[in-house]
């Protein structure tokens, strides 16, 4: 089992790096990937706010810090529905390269919520 501050610590990188290639990488190449401009920017902020929330917990750790644990995993799988209800949405207008990216990013995400959710469980 991953120590939970290390955990928050590895969601929050997570946030920054989505937030990064969200709103920067895949902005600039948006061409070769499909999703329009508003999309990114709005799954970029959204990656930016989960990673500001899992870098507090990290540094400050709450002593309720299971609660915290769920709360940023239930919110990682809600922005997962959402990215794949995007993806579905604007689906004719993505690049394969596109979709295979929103599909990695969210099967990345979703294990790490089964081991937040499972952390969170355990102790």
């Amino acid at each position: 089992m991953i120590n939970h501050k290390k955990l928050f610590l590895i969601d929050s990188l997570g946030g920054g790096l989505s937030a990064f290639m969200l709103g920067l990488v895949l902005v600039a190449y948006n061409p070769i990937i499909g999703m329009p401009y508003p999309t990114l920017y709005l799954l970029s902020f959204i990656a930016c706010l989960f990673c500001v929330y899992s870098f507090v917990c990290f540094k400050f750790t709450p002593k309720n810090w299971q609660l915290f644990m769920k709360i940023v995993a239930v919110c990682n799988l809600l922005y997962c529905c959402l990215t794949i209800g995007l993806t579905i949405h604007y689906y004719a207008a993505l690049t394969a390269l596109g979709v295979a990216y929103f599909v990695i990013e969210v099967i990345i995400i979703v294990i790490i919520a089964i081991i937040e959710i499972q952390t969170a469980n355990k102790s």
